[in-house]
């Protein structure tokens, strides 16, 4: 797993989506990260010295997995980014069936009135 710029990251994104069109899915985890193992985190903070979490991102298609890092600075315009791609190919999705709330009521008032033949 290879710890990629932003941008790469976001047109390896758009091209894992595409791949994943017609069979297929991509999984993307968030996680807060420090980027430092536990050690080096125990001396920075007994030293005082404060510690800058990033946003640690994976994704992968189930063979191929790409990674990168946002820090604070960047996050708003990753995530602008992020958001248009999700949008753009999100398109294979099913809405939701929504149910009147009259009809399903008349509907379970007519079930309970008609009576039942023995």
């Amino acid at each position: 797993m290879v710890l990629l710029q932003l941008d790469p990251f976001l047109n390896e994104l758009t091209s894992m989506f595409e791949r994943s069109t017609e069979k297929g899915s991509v999984w993307v985890t968030l996680k807060r990260s420090s980027l430092k193992s536990k050690v080096q985190r125990n001396k920075m903070t007994t030293a005082g010295q404060p510690i800058e979490y990033r946003c640690l991102i994976r994704a992968t298609n189930g063979k191929k997995t790409i990674s990168t890092s946002v820090g604070a600075k960047d996050h708003l315009r990753f995530q602008a980014s992020y958001s248009t791609i999700l949008k753009a190919h999100m398109t294979a999705l099913k809405k939701r069936e929504r149910k009147d709330k009259k009809k399903a009521a008349e509907a379970e008032k007519g079930l309970k009135k008609k009576p039942r033949k023995v």
